[in-house]
């Protein structure tokens, strides 16, 4: 695994970046992503999984994308993950995709959510509001509370803080409270009627980079609810 992607492993990296399909009322977009490319077995920086070449000989290298929304609908902070498999020959081996801190595959056994005007754009769908991916749209539909944690719950966990951030940020009942209250005025009923979503080179980093960047926007992001409903510091 490469610690630093170089800017030509940023540059591949968009050239493999998934196309990602949103709910067209959907009200947060990816605001950055982390990029980590690995050339052998080795751990994931930011998810708690193991990568693998060992399932086939084919995989020459692997990009994890680490994709980070300012917020859920549900709370502050999001991260949601897409894994490419990249041949030797170039083309997509396979996909792996985050669905709420698990993964499954992103790449149907037919191929048929490749792109067809793009062989290097895996096409997946980002469930409303929560981000969690899939490459079916019949699975977010199964999802219990697809309709209410857009609405009744929207902002209900406030302050998201990942194991990995525990020393970079802290939350209370009043930071909780006041994310809450934000949200709410974010929520919003799914129309199930998805678009596409067009990537920014400006948004690819490389893992560290973003991860060091995170607690700057937390932070960014209270700051602008304070003065939205006219806190003072």
């Amino acid at each position: 695994m490469k610690d630093q992607p170089t800017q030509t492993d940023l540059s591949l990296a968009k050239t493999y970046a998934p196309q990602l399909l949103f709910d067209q009322l959907e009200p947060f977009y990816p605001v950055r992503v982390g990029v980590t490319l690995f050339d052998q077995d080795g751990p994931s920086p930011s998810f708690r999984r193991l990568i693998s070449f060992e399932s086939d000989a084919r995989i020459e290298k692997v990009i994890e994308y680490a994709i980070y929304w300012d917020y859920d609908i549900e709370h502050l902070y999001e991260l949601e993950h897409v894994w490419i498999y990249v041949g030797r020959d170039g083309t997509i081996i396979n996909c792996e995709c985050s669905f709420h801190g698990k993964y499954f595959k992103g790449l149907l056994k037919d191929r048929s959510n490749i792109a067809e005007s793009n062989p290097y754009q895996v096409r997946l769908y980002s469930q409303p509001g929560k981000h969690a991916f899939s490459p079916l749209l019949a699975m977010l539909e199964l999802i219990p509370n697809l309709d209410t944690c857009t609405y009744e719950t929207a902002g209900r966990a406030g302050l998201l803080v990942p194991d990995m951030l525990q020393d970079k940020l802290t939350t209370d009942k009043e930071t909780n409270e006041l994310v809450e209250r934000y949200l709410q005025t974010f929520r919003f009923r799914p129309t199930m009627t998805f678009i596409e979503f067009s990537w920014d080179e400006s948004l690819f980093v490389p893992w560290p980079e973003l991860l060091k960047e995170i607690p700057e926007r937390v932070n960014h992001e209270l700051r602008v609810m304070r003065e939205y409903f006219g806190f003072s510091e």
